[in-house]
């Protein structure tokens, strides 16, 4: 094999590797069946929400993941693959890939993945998908947490009132007399 093409595959793992370890989330799918438009179609759908999609050799992946500190992720390097790369939100590339199926209707497996450096089954990831956005469950918590709070307040205010409007009949009372 020429040199230079050793050293463009040598890059492509460290390039590979990076990403593994960048990303929050790194999800394997079977793109089988898709044409180049389609793969188009659906890179500038992920672009949206900060997610790379790349197709991938295996054995370059199987280094990069080796390299990455991932080995466990190898056995799933089975097939054309493609790799989802998540950045920000971890349920991202999982809900833009299931809307993109059915906008779409066509077939695209999602085959597990690694997320937050643990593997997750094609099960697992399909939880993720369901799961809220991070603001969502943050507002969620904000609201949980400010609840008590208000009705705590609200529990204070109510004899407080309570005692100013008997105070306010009492000086009604003694002005009429």
């Amino acid at each position: 094999m020429p040199k230079a093409r050793k050293e463009q595959k040598a890059e492509q793992v460290d390039l590979l590797a990076e990403k593994l370890k960048k990303a929050k989330v790194a999800l394997l799918a079977d793109y089988r069946g898709l044409t180049v438009t389609q793969l188009q179609d659906l890179r500038g759908k992920l672009r949206t929400g900060d997610v790379e999609f790349r197709v991938v050799k295996n054995t370059l992946a199987r280094r990069a993941a080796d390299a990455a500190g991932v080995k466990e992720l190898q056995p799933e390097l089975e097939g054309p693959v493609a790799i989802a790369f998540g950045y920000d939100d971890l349920s991202a590339p999982s809900k833009l890939i299931n809307d993109w199926v059915r906008a779409t209707r066509l077939k695209l497996d999602v085959k597990g993945g690694l997320v937050e450096g643990r593997i997750f089954s094609t099960e697992q990831v399909k939880q993720l998908a369901d799961m809220p956005s991070r603001e969502t469950l943050l507002s969620q918590l904000a609201g949980t947490i400010q609840s008590p709070i208000s009705q705590l307040a609200g529990a204070l205010q109510t004899p407080l009132s309570t005692l100013a409007g008997a105070l306010e009949s009492y000086q009604k009372k003694l002005e009429a007399a």
